[in-house]
């Protein structure tokens, strides 16, 4: 890991915690996808600080381009020390696939960190998942679904603010979604948010 990731990671642990608490599973090297609520501009660093260092050398986090790809501190910090997948959030082009960023980088054996509400909420639970997740789970049936619950993180940065308020953050990891022959869309968008909401 960098110099700057170590500091990230010490910083994280400083000021909000991202305590990990594997309830289903086990901290794995293995290939997973991690969909996590999202509720503050340092979610995707507090999974990835809650990961053990092999893990985070192998998890690119899933990041918003028009956000990240705004400053010279920003973009360094997406891609230097997080190696993030930046995808476009409006789609130019009706013809272009939004996931090919994403399906390259589960095709070359890394790990991915999501959130399938597509932006940000104020509660402390999941709003409805984007279809996004069921497509990455139908084209790559071999990599596990590993729900994630991130604890206090909407009150320790809530909308609105810079610096985190310093509170004790918990990153709940559940057990591997499994799936079901068949499933609509619907149904295994509405499973894999209950089991979110079910670390709660």
């Amino acid at each position: 890991m960098s110099p700057a990731g170590a500091l990230l990671v010490g910083a994280m642990k400083l000021l909000v915690g991202a305590y990990p608490r594997w309830e289903g599973c086990l901290p794995s090297d293995a290939q997973r996808i991690y969909f996590a609520n999202h509720t503050s501009h340092i979610d995707t660093l507090a999974i990835w600080s809650a990961l053990r260092s092999s893990m985070r050398a192998a998890t690119r986090p899933v990041a918003a381009k028009d956000y990240w790809n705004k400053g010279t501190l920003r973009r360094h910090l997406a891609i230097g020390v997080l190696n993030a997948v930046l995808i476009e959030r409006s789609r130019q082009d009706r013809q272009s696939d939004p996931l090919q960023p994403l399906s390259e980088t589960l095709e070359h054996g890394h790990s991915l960190i999501i959130f399938p509400e597509g932006t940000r909420g104020s509660e402390s639970l999941p709003g409805a998942f984007k279809s996004g997740l069921f497509h990455l789970m139908q084209r790559f049936p071999d990599v596990e679904l590993i729900p994630v619950y991130l604890e206090n993180l909407h009150r320790a940065m809530p909308k609105g603010t810079i610096l985190p308020i310093p509170l004790i953050c918990t990153i709940h990891f559940g057990a591997p979604l499994l799936r079901v022959p068949n499933e609509s869309k619907d149904s295994f968008l509405e499973r894999a948010r209950g089991s979110v909401v079910a670390l709660a």
